[in-house]
């Protein structure tokens, strides 16, 4: 843990449990929202291959991740290192805020 304070430059130990805490709701809210949304668009495995399904499925869960991690983290008081993550994630994939 003291690694992680040191490389995340986080101070007290509780903003390490709220930011594990903010990844773990984030995840887990991303998926419980996007199969409800690709319903509702009239994307199922049932009209659609598998090979296709969850492809768009995981771009749609990774971008319901984004802003999950944000507004958690600010929910929760620690939207300055979830600001940070955000640029540096999005930052890997050529894309720059």
């Amino acid at each position: 843990m003291k690694k992680l304070m040191i490389r995340w430059n986080i101070e007290k130990p509780w903003q390490l449990l709220i930011i594990f805490f903010v990844f773990s709701i984030t995840g887990s809210s991303s998926i419980v929202i996007g199969r409800p949304i690709l319903k509702l668009l009239g994307i199922t495995l049932e009209n659609l291959n598998a090979y296709i399904y969850y492809p768009i499925f995981c771009v749609l869960s990774f971008v319901f991740y984004q802003l999950f991690l944000v507004l958690y983290g600010w929910l929760f008081g620690q939207f300055k290192f979830f600001w940070a993550m955000e640029k540096k994630m999005l930052s890997r994939f050529g894309l720059t805020i």
